[in-house]
C-alpha cells in the first residue's frame, strides 16, 4: 500500500508570538515552529498500516524551506521518503492554496490512501484534507478515529457528536483526516534520526498560478476584561435570573 501522510509546521503551542506590522500574521523571526499535533496522529497511522500490510509511507508538506523541519522529524520516525512543494507564499496561505501545491505535486504519485490531520494548530479551518480530496478525486472521510484495510477499500470510524461514531467504507484510493488521540504516538529514536539524513526529500516547486482565495483581514490578541454584577430580588428570583444568563449569555450550560 502507498501511503502519503501530509504535514504541517505551525508555531509552537508554548510561544507567545508577536504580530508583524500590518497584524496579518505572526513575526516570524521570533517564532519557533513543531509539527502540527493532529498531523503527528496521521504519520503514526499511517506507519501503523504499513507495519501491517506493508508498503511506503511518504511524507508530503508544503511550505517555506524551514518546513523541512518537520518533514525530517517524520523521516526520523520511519517514513520512507518525503515531497516538500517549498515556496514562501505558502507560509500564510490559505487552505485552497495548500491544497492546490499538494495535489500538483502528489497527483502522479497514484497514492492508494492520503492522510492528514483534522485541522491545523494555527489556522484551524480543517479545510485542507477536504480539499485536497476534490482535487485528486478521491472520496474522503474526517474525523477519522480507527483506520481497518477492507477487500479493495478501507472501513473507517468517524468520530461524531455527543459521544457518536459511524463505521464508513470507501474504496481506495480514498483520503481520511485524522482526528487526536487516534493513537499513541512514536517518538523518533536516535537511529531514525541517523538514517532520516540519508532518505531522499525531493523538492517541487509550487505552481505558478497559485493564488489565495482567501486573506486574513487582521489578527488580534483578544482583550481581557472584567466585570462584577449584582443580581437583585428574592433568592428565586435570583437563581432564575442567574440560570438564564449562564445560559443566554455565557453559554456555559
Amino acid at each position: 500500500m502507498k501511503i502519503a501522510v501530509c504535514v504541517k509546521q505551525v508555531p509552537t503551542r508554548e510561544g507567545h508570538p508577536h504580530l508583524n506590522e500590518s497584524r496579518t500574521w505572526i513575526r516570524e523571526q521570533d517564532a519557533s515552529f513543531e509539527m502540527n499535533e493532529p498531523d503527528q496522529y496521521a504519520v503514526e497511522a499511517a506507519l501503523r498500516l504499513r507495519e501491517q500490510h506493508g508498503g511506503e509511507v511518504v511524507v508530503c508538506s508544503a511550505g517555506p524551506a524551514r518546513v523541512s523541519q518537520v518533514i525530517r522529524e517524520a523521516l526520523a520516525r520511519g517514513a520512507d521518503r518525503a515531497i516538500h512543494v517549498e515556496d514562501d507564499r505558502l507560509a500564510e496561505a490559505d487552505a485552497a492554496a495548500v491544497a492546490d501545491a499538494l495535489a500538483a505535486a502528489m497527483r502522479d504519485e497514484k497514492f492508494d490512501l492520503v492522510l492528514t490531520g483534522l485541522q491545523s494548530d494555527d489556522q484551524g479551518f480543517a479545510q485542507a484534507g477536504v480539499i485536497l480530496a476534490e482535487r485528486l478525486g478521491m472520496p474522503h472521510a474526517t474525523i477519522v478515529m480507527e483506520v481497518q484495510v477492507a477487500e479493495g477499500g478501507v472501513r473507517v470510524k468517524r468520530e461524531l457528536e455527543g459521544g457518536w461514531f459511524q463505521w464508513v467504507a470507501l474504496p481506495l484510493p480514498s483520503l481520511l483526516t485524522i482526528q487526536s488521540g487516534i493513537n499513541q504516538v512514536r517518538y523518533a529514536t536516535l537511529k531514525g534520526i541517523m538514517a532520516a539524513k540519508k532518505k531522499e526529500i525531493r523538492k517541487v516547486a509550487a505552481p505558478s498560478a497559485l493564488a489565495a482565495t482567501q486573506r486574513i483581514v487582521g489578527l488580534y490578541v483578544p482583550e481581557k476584561t472584567k466585570r462584577t454584577e449584582i443580581i437583585t430580588g428574592s433568592p428565586a428570583e435570583a437563581a432564575k435570573e442567574l440560570i438564564r444568563r449562564l445560559r443566554e449569555d455565557a453559554r456555559v450550560i
